[in-house]
C-alpha cells in the first residue's frame, strides 16, 4: 500500500454499524495510550481503552468518544468493534459533568470497588474532555 492511499474505517458497537467510510488518517485511543493510523501501517490488534477517536476523513475531521473493546488493522481496513461509540457533537458536557460527580460520590469499599470507582472516573473525565473540546 503506498502512503496516498485511503484506509477504510469500520465502528462496530453491539447496536449497529456507527461508521464505515474510507479515512486517510486516524487517531484513538489503546488501553496503554493512544495510537495514530497513517496508510502502510503494520497489522495490529489492540485493547481499545476509552477516549476521542479522531478521523481525517474527505468530508473533514470527526471526532468520537468511544469505550472499550478491540481494534483490528488489517490492511487497509481499520475494525474498531466497541461497547459504546458517540459522535463528539452529540456528547453533553452537562451530562458528563453528571456522570463524573456520580462517579466522584460512589462509595468504594475493597478493592474491586475502588478499581470499578477509578475506572468510572477516569471513563468520565476523558468524556468530558472530548465534550468540551467538540464545542
Amino acid at each position: 500500500m503506498s502512503i496516498g492511499e485511503k484506509l477504510r474505517l469500520v465502528i462496530v458497537t453491539p447496536e449497529r454499524t456507527l461508521f464505515d467510510e474510507p479515512v486517510s488518517a486516524l487517531r484513538f485511543p489503546l488501553y496503554d495510550g493512544d495510537i495514530g493510523v497513517l496508510p502502510g501501517r503494520l497489522p495490529l490488534i489492540g485493547r481499545l481503552g476509552s477516549g476521542e477517536l479522531k478521523v481525517t476523513a474527505a468530508s473533514g475531521e470527526q471526532s468520537f468518544f468511544i469505550d472499550g473493546g478491540f481494534a483490528q488493522v488489517q490492511g487497509s481496513v481499520i475494525s474498531l468493534l466497541t461497547h459504546r461509540a458517540l459522535p463528539a457533537k452529540d456528547l453533553s458536557v452537562a451530562e458528563a459533568e453528571k456522570q463524573l460527580a456520580s462517579a466522584d460520590a460512589k462509595v468504594a469499599k475493597g478493592d474491586v470497588e475502588v478499581t470499578a470507582k477509578l475506572a468510572d472516573q477516569q471513563r468520565a473525565r476523558r468524556m468530558l474532555a472530548v465534550a468540551k473540546r467538540s464545542r
